[in-house]
This record gives C-alpha cells, sequence and structure tokens, in this order.
C-alpha cells in the first residue's frame, strides 16, 4: 500500500559518510524527503559551498526534497544557567558549539535552507539542567529571536522536545508554545523522546499539544529498563506508532514521518535497521 502520510528520514541513519548510498536507500523503501544532519560525515553546518552544492545536486538527481535542516542550534549549555543534567547523553550528532556560536550558526542554517530548498529549520532547548523550569524564560527569548528572523527569511524554526534538553516533554512543549504563540515556531514532535522522558507520548502527551503547531514528527521506538531506553525497531515497542499515526492524521495533519532511527540494527548494521525501520514506517504511514 501506497503511505498516506509521506515518508522521510535524516539521512546519516543509513549512512554518516556516504551520502549516495543513504539515499538510494531511502528511495528504495519511498521516502521522498530527507532531513540533513551529517553530510559526507560532518555536520550539516561545517560543509563548504562546493559540498552542499553537490550534496544538493545528488538530492535532486533522485527527487528527493529536503524537509529540514536538522541543525545542533541551542543543543548547547545556557550561561548562568542551573547545573547541566549529567544523566543525559550530549553531543550526539557533532553538536560541537558553545552559546557564542549560536547568532552564526542561525545565520548559516538559513542560508542552506534557503540553498536547500527546506522550510524548516531543527533546534533545540539548551542541555537539560537540574532545574528545566529555571531555564523557561530563556529558551522563550532564544527562541522569539530565532522565530522573529526566520520570518524575515519564511521559515519556520521547529523546536523539537528532546530529552537530554529543557523542553523534553509534550507538556513542556505544550507551556512552552502556549507562552510563544509565534507563526515561525513550530514543534517537532518526537514521541519517543517523550517517553524517555517518563510521559506516555500517545495518547497523553499528544493530547496535550496544540495540533496546528505540530509541523514535523520524528519516528523512533524504545522501551524503558528504568532511565535507559533500548531502541529497536518502530512500531514494536512502547510507543503507540499505530495510534500515533492514526490520531495525526484524523488531527489533519499532512506533514512527513521522518525516521530517526537510533536503534544499532541487527547484528550491529545500522543501515539494515534503519531499512527494518524504514519499512515498518512506511506500512504505519499507509494506516
Amino acid at each position: 500500500m501506497e503511505p498516506k502520510l509521506r515518508i522521510a528520514s535524516i539521512t546519516d541513519e543509513f549512512s554518516p559518510t556516504d551520502f549516495g548510498l543513504a539515499l538510494d536507500s531511502m528511495a528504495a523503501i519511498g521516502m521522498t524527503g530527507a532531513e540533513l544532519r551529517v553530510v559526507f560525515g560532518k555536520n550539516i553546518m561545517d560543509l563548504t559551498t562546493e559540498e552542499l552544492n553537490q550534496a544538493k545536486a545528488m538530492l535532486d538527481e533522485r527527487g528527493i526534497e529536503v524537509i529540514s535542516i536538522a541543525s545542533p542550534i541551542l543543543k548547547c549549555t545556557l550561561e548562568n544557567g542551573p547545573e547541566v543534567d549529567t544523566r543525559f547523553q550530549q553531543d550526539m550528532f557533532n553538536a560541537k558549539y558553545t552559546m557564542a556560536d549560536q547568532a552564526a550558526l542561525a545565520q548559516h542554517a538559513f542560508e542552506i535552507a534557503k540553498l536547500m530548498g527546506a522550510k524548516i529549520i531543527r533546534v533545540f532547548s539548551y542541555w537539560r539542567t537540574v532545574a528545566p523550569e529555571q531555564c523557561f524564560d530563556a529558551v522563550v527569548a532564544a527562541l522569539k529571536e530565532l522565530a522573529d528572523q526566520a520570518a524575515e527569511h519564511d521559515l519556520i524554526i521547529g523546536l523539537e522536545n528532546e530529552h537530554a534538553c529543557n523542553i523534553a516533554t509534550a507538556a513542556e512543549s505544550a507551556k512552552l508554545l502556549h507562552a510563544l504563540p509565534h507563526p515561525n515556531l513550530k514543534l517537532v514532535w518526537d514521541p519517543a523522546n517523550a517517553l524517555v522522558s517518563g510521559e506516555n507520548p500517545y495518547p497523553g502527551g499528544y493530547g496535550l499539544l496544540p495540533k496546528d503547531r505540530v509541523v514535523h514528527v520524528h519516528a523512533k521506538d524504545c522501551h524503558m529498563e528504568g532511565h535507559t531506553p533500548h531502541w529497536g525497531p518502530v512500531g514494536t515497542r512502547d510507543v503507540d506508532w499505530k495510534g500515533q499515526v492514526a490520531g495525526l492524521w484524523n488531527d489533519g495533519y499532512r506533514g512527513w514521518l521522518s525516521l530517526e532511527t537510533h536503534w544499532a540494527g541487527p547484528a550491529g548494521d545500522k543501515r539494515q535497521g534503519s531499512t527494518i525501520c524504514g519499512w515498518n514506517l512506511r506500512g504505519l504511514a499507509a494506516m
């Protein structure tokens, strides 16, 4: 069956170094959209102009649309904030930048988005601290500035609820979106991140979200053992993906379902794992 919702992936989930192999693997599943995070073995923000043009040509050749620039913006330590909660893994995907780099990163992300034809720039909410509620006003201020800038470029700032950052759950996301009703700020909803953060993502967490502010959805799956997530094939663990996809569709969501595998794959074969997850996601999207 053809998917009712379009499916995509963060390309480095198939290969962080061989961009062509990643795109071909995605296309074979029927994915027509891509998020760019690590390309040619480098963070998307670190590519040269020549490398960006090369990546764009490879995408165009395969007819794959760039949905989002999966930037590391605001995936850094908040200056003068509470102590960072060291229980959470950091710097997972070359997010090596500091708070001092954020303004330049944002401007560069806008440039890359225009070159690639992407409408969304994915951002975060600073590394999660031991008192995330004390960071709320600073997160709101930073996101407002980004959203104001994005409006000048006709782009959307997509805040991802990330378990390692201060806005991790649907409840925290809903509070943030209510405090900042900016048309250029929307949510990249990640149910598995909410699960890792101790929330029931569907139907509980999702039910708290303003549905018209969900601009994009990340798909991965896990179960928890204590505070540790154990990743596996999408649709086989503790996120109710069947219910979640149906809920999105019934609420009028017509955006993308985008794979962010996390699972290491059978026998550590990440590309095979992403292929399995990709086909599972296609089945879920067909409903």
